[in-house]
């Protein structure tokens, strides 16, 4: 690698230090790559925007090797925190305490006691209340024992510690603007006109992805907002989801409500509307949070395929370029699983999870 605006050059170049490009980075690094970790700050990134839940089994919406990689996604995260704390200090608080989806009435909860998942129990009204006595009298509650959620924050700043101490990571705070593809390798042009060379590159640039010029495809890979914002409750204990909103509770005593759905393209403010309408997801699901003390609102835009799925794996045509993008709403769930994956592809090793459902020629 050189520097001051030379040529640089590295075996891998990762674009995008969202959670799926720091973790892909740091998997990389293990391995022993040189890694050139691009990033360039964006207003409405998904990652810190998020609120950490861990949830697979609450909107399965997936079956097969999809839901499979789900849940060791969520399965990955004791032992990945666990060794990020051993080797920079920082604990990453991991809410292991279950899930709680809310019938909000009787026709909703003659749903979802139907078909449960391996696992998921059900809940009547009166377990409910004495699990969590804040919490809105519903029908009853699917109760989902190994989901839960992460300080997605937290997370970040472990990962950017590992990597930032990491022997064979460099950092350049750019952002790419082109690439190009040959001789089995990726040359890459940035906005401040340095050119960067690698053999393979990680796109990991989230709801951005299909804006990079010069890549093989279309990338169906759009921007949605979702508006959330955090009030000052101790009120629950579990994440708990309920109509069109949940509520993630942090052990500082925040407790997280969200979120909308808008597509409004790249716009990553909040607006009042969208405060009031997450206030109300937050009411309905307990009423303590219909009064509770506003701290923050925001945004975040999340990378939506049509299908909901990543786009992950190598491009057919051009085997230097990895994708890891489009992660739609289970960026931060999938994260260090995604890194491992990319990891493994790199180093020229199979997989460790099936992830042909998450192929880019899936969509043509």
């Amino acid at each position: 690698m050189r520097d001051a605006k030379g040529p640089l050059a590295a075996d891998v170049l990762v674009v995008g230090a969202g959670l799926v490009g720091l973790a892909s980075t740091l998997a990389l690094a293990d391995r022993g790559l040189r890694v050139l970790l691009v990033n360039d700050t964006r207003r409405g990134e998904a990652s810190p925007a998020a609120a950490g839940m861990l949830a697979p089994t609450v909107e399965a919406a997936t079956a097969g090797a999809a839901h499979d990689f789900a849940i060791a996604a969520r399965d990955r995260f004791p032992g990945y925190v666990a060794a990020l704390r051993e080797r920079t200090g920082i604990d990453v608080p991991l809410n292991r305490l279950g899930v709680l989806r809310l019938a909000l009435d009787d026709a909703e909860a003659e749903r979802l006691r139907h078909g449960l998942p391996a696992g998921v129990r059900w809940l009547a009204p009166d377990d409910v209340a004495r699990l969590e006595p804040a919490l809105v009298r519903t029908g009853g509650a699917t109760f989902h024992p190994e989901d839960g959620a992460v300080n997605n924050l937290v997370l970040m700043r472990a990962l950017k510690h590992a990597i930032g101490h990491h022997g064979r990571v460099q950092v350049l705070g750019d952002a790419v603007t082109e690439v190009a593809f040959d001789g089995g390798g990726v040359r890459a042009v940035t906005r401040d006109e340095r050119t960067l060379g690698a053999a393979q590159m990680v796109l990991a640039t989230g709801a951005w992805a299909p804006a990079l010029d010069g890549l093989p495809r279309a990338l169906p890979v759009e921007p949605v907002r979702g508006q959330m914002m955090s009030v000052a409750s101790k009120a629950l204990r579990h994440v708990v989801f309920g109509g069109d909103g949940y509520v993630v509770p942090r052990a500082d005593g925040r407790t997280l409500i969200g979120a909308t759905v808008e597509r409004v393209g790249f716009d990553p403010a909040f607006t009042e509307q969208g405060v009031a309408a997450v206030r109300a997801m937050g009411a309905a699901i307990s009423p303590a949070l219909a009064d509770a003390r506003m701290l923050n609102a925001w945004a975040g835009l999340r990378p939506m395929t049509p299908d909901g799925l990543p786009l992950l794996g190598r491009d057919p045509e051009q085997p230097a370029l990895l994708y890891a993008c489009g992660h739609s709403r289970n960026g931060v769930l999938m994260a260090p699983l995604t890194g491992d994956c990319v990891g493994d592809l790199a180093a020229g090793s199979d997989p460790r999870m099936d992830i042909g459902a998450f192929r880019v020629e899936r969509f043509g």
